[in-house]
């Protein structure tokens, strides 16, 4: 069962209903800065809720959004990489659910950034420009229009594997666009890695695995361990509270 239901302030806004999310919370006395996590393509599966739990490791109040929520991954999957290509539709509608859902706890301090992997980290980029305050977008496709979503975007740190022949030379578009719109930014792009590189373990069909492995999609633990550790600082640099 999923840990937060969203539904009633999701029909407020026109969003999915039903809509759940996968709570991680920090140990240790809060309030805490919050994170709104956007799964892969795959959805919120036990890869994504380590995710979460990883963030919240790190000190974030972390609510892993369920995009599938109003019919799974079967139903939703091409209703939300419509979203996802369009920049538009109800997917970002409860990602800003979530984000207000977090800025509306009491657990959670003012400053709310927003991490993605895949497919999320297509979102994450969108969504840094409609009021988090630090994104990390992980192996996450640029928008059509990068100049104009990225004109009022939040910081942003983003990691890319080298070996992703799906988003071959994203990092240095990125970068460059990043550059461009006088946004702090932190990108980087791993030597060895591959699409994927930061999950623990293979995910998606079993009979496709072999072939995600095969194009050089996978666990990479080395580049996921720094990247993760440039999101935390990053992170710490830019959700922190200021008296």
């Amino acid at each position: 069962m999923p840990d937060v239901d969203l539904s009633a302030l999701s029909a407020d806004r026109h969003g999915s209903v039903p809509l759940h999310g996968f709570l991680a919370t920090p140990d240790g006395p809060g309030p805490w800065p919050g994170v709104v996590l956007i799964h892969e393509i795959f959805g919120l599966d036990d890869v994504m809720r380590r995710q979460a739990r990883r963030a919240a490791e790190a000190g974030y109040l972390t609510l892993a959004i369920d995009l599938y929520s109003a019919g799974g991954a079967a139903r939703c999957v091409v209703s939300t990489m419509r979203s996802l290509f369009t920049a538009t539709g109800r997917a970002y509608t409860d990602i800003e659910t979530a984000r207000r859902w977090l800025q509306a706890s009491t657990s959670c301090t003012s400053k709310v950034g927003v991490i993605g992997f895949c497919m999320g980290g297509g979102f994450a980029l969108v969504a840094a420009s409609t009021g988090f305050d630090a994104a990390a977008v992980n192996y996450g496709q640029l928008p059509k229009d990068v100049e104009s979503a990225l004109a009022r975007a939040c910081p942003v740190v983003a990691s890319y594997g080298e070996r992703d022949r799906t988003l071959r030379g994203t990092a240095t578009k990125l970068e460059n666009a990043l550059a461009r719109a006088g946004v702090a930014h932190d990108v980087k792009e791993y030597s060895g890695a591959g699409h994927a590189f930061m999950n623990d373990a293979p995910v998606g069909p079993r009979p496709l695995r072999p072939l995600l492995r095969i194009a050089g999609m996978g666990p990479h633990p080395e580049a996921a361990a720094d990247a993760w550790r440039r999101i935390e600082e990053f992170f710490a640099l830019h959700l922190a509270t200021t008296d």
